[in-house]
């Protein structure tokens, strides 16, 4: 299960559940396999500098290579920015979960 974190600078106008829906999209066009992704974002109202951050967590898998790094991060990029109104400084992270990584779903101690 895929993460998604986007950080910004709170005078941008945007639409952080639209780019976090964006975001899950993209990965499911590149991956199937993939599922949902568990997104947040995160507003600022300090900053130095209009910014975009994305952050986006992977399980590393076989098929996660090199060559779909790549074309995932131009197709993320694209669709993030076209999201995005007003000119900004952006940054997109792609990265690996660790080994130990875990992921499941709880369904509440009560």
């Amino acid at each position: 299960m895929p993460h998604a974190e986007v950080c910004y600078s709170s005078d941008l106008s945007l639409d952080p559940a639209a780019v976090l829906g964006r975001i899950e999209e993209v990965l499911q066009t590149h991956d199937l396999g993939s599922g949902a992704c568990k997104g947040r974002a995160y507003p600022t109202d300090i900053f130095h500098h209009t910014h975009f951050l994305a952050r986006v967590s992977l399980l590393a898998k076989p098929h996660r290579d090199a060559a779909f790094i790549a074309s995932l991060s131009a197709d993320l990029e694209a669709a993030i920015k076209a999201c995005i109104a007003e000119p900004c400084m952006f940054t997109l992270d792609i990265s690996f979960s660790s080994q130990i990584y875990i992921t499941n779903d709880h369904q509440g101690a009560g």
